[in-house]
């Protein structure tokens, strides 16, 4: 009987380890699928020194959509030293890609900053980021190391503060007068946006430093305007493109889409505005002017070349026969630029870095039109195919129309 009631015992005993068992295998279970769902979440890590900075707060705060945003901070030593593992702001976290089921992570943007002192960097992947400075010169003389992308940042940022002191000197610049202050202040500005779209912007829009080049300001002002400048817009359209090709998840990405879109749909309203403005000017002249940016960035107009016989293409350099046809145009160019003739040919290639190389070494004023067939100025010189081109006279107005024209040798020499 004994015997019996110990066995019973040692059975439920058995299953009460074996249930209690079973409680800890689950508990592990979840605390490991917790720990794997927050290890889904990339880190970086990120260290150095600020020296001159002891009991000074330093803080890493991560720049988001919605504004600047605390990530951690730290109390200084003596030595200046810090070390941080930050996980990765969840806005640059995209939805999974219907191919392979991955998140898409995009660039995310963080900055160091200790006082108005800052410092501003980007993660692109799970890394190590190092960063050395003195705390007086701590927004200048920093050293990056770990992010390529975050030391063309600082050229980007040394280029604005430049601007900056530019612009301060000349204001105490007692020789000038207002309106040549106005005059030179209006230079250096176009002069730095120049440089940043043809030497970070177009150069490589698919770069962290490209999104931040577009976002530069001087005081609380862009420096492009994504809303009503035709050739700002087509920048950001151009980073956006390329954004959307890398990263097609992430609100980044999303975000730089609609302003794109909102700044077209703004200009072509404008566009349509300007040219029913100039309704008497094109019937006198029987043109309507036209301005796209050429390789550097920088809009370049038709009737910037008034006064002169202007041969207006319409073309793609992906055409068929598009490397002869440009040799024809050389030897155009080469035989009667002196005597008159200029060349606006405009490219309707969708592709800017194609577009680019096809055109850097050609002597005539090239723009791209990234519209294509859509765009409003296409429409209303009738362009329906590829290339079309026009001959524009001296006096500016339109002349012959390719289809009119039987040798364009001879149809130039009678306008010269």
């Amino acid at each position: 009987m004994r015997k019996r009631k110990a066995s019973q015992l040692n059975q439920r005993v058995m299953t009460g380890v074996i249930a209690m068992g079973i409680v800890v295998l689950l508990v592990c279970f979840l605390f490991l699928s917790m720990v794997s769902c927050t290890n889904d979440t990339p880190a970086f890590r990120l260290s150095g020194h600020i020296s001159g900075a002891a009991d000074s707060t330093l803080y890493v705060e991560a720049a988001t959509l919605q504004g600047i945003v605390p990530a951690d901070s730290v109390r200084l030593g003596g030595d200046g030293a810090f070390h941080f593992t930050i996980r990765r702001d969840m806005e640059a976290l995209g939805e999974p890609d219907s191919a392979t089921g991955r998140q898409q992570w995009a660039p995310d943007f963080y900055r160091l900053r200790i006082g108005t002192k800052v410092i501003n960097f980007v993660v692109d992947s799970t890394e190590d980021i190092n960063i050395e400075a003195p705390l007086a010169h701590m927004a200048t003389a920093y050293d990056i190391q770990g992010n390529s992308g975050s030391r063309t940042m600082k050229t980007i940022s040394l280029l604005n503060m430049q601007l900056q002191q530019q612009l301060r000197q000349l204001g105490n610049d007692a020789s000038l007068s207002d309106l040549e202050k106005l005059e030179r202040a209006r230079q250096l500005h176009d002069n730095y946006k120049l440089t940043l779209k043809r030497d970070y912007i177009v150069a490589d829009p698919a770069s962290p430093a490209s999104y931040f080049a577009l976002f530069q300001t001087l005081g609380q002002t862009l420096l492009f305007n994504p809303e009503s400048d035709r050739s700002d817009v087509q920048v950001f359209a151009a980073v956006a493109t390329q954004w959307q090709e890398r990263y097609p998840n992430a609100r980044r990405t999303q975000n730089l889409g609609n302003i794109a879109m909102r700044g077209i749909t703004n200009t072509r309203q404008a566009r349509r505005v300007e040219i029913e403005l100039d309704g008497d000017k094109v019937r006198e002249t029987g043109i309507i002017d036209m301005g796209f940016p050429d390789i550097d960035g920088r809009e370049r107009r038709l009737s910037d070349l008034a006064d002169n016989v202007v041969l207006l293409d319409f073309t793609s350099y992906r055409l068929p026969d598009s490397r002869e046809r440009i040799l024809q145009m050389r030897e155009l160019y080469d035989r009667y630029h002196d005597r008159g003739l200029e060349i606006y040919q405009v490219s309707l290639d969708a592709d800017a870095h194609y577009w680019k190389t096809m055109t850097e070494t050609l002597p005539w004023v090239c723009v791209q039109c990234t519209e294509g067939f859509d765009n409003d100025i296409v429409n209303l010189y009738g362009v329906q195919s590829l290339p079309t081109f026009f001959i524009v006279g001296r006096h500016s107005e339109l002349r012959l129309r390719d289809s009119q024209v039987t040798d364009i040798a001879k149809a130039i020499e009678a306008e010269l």
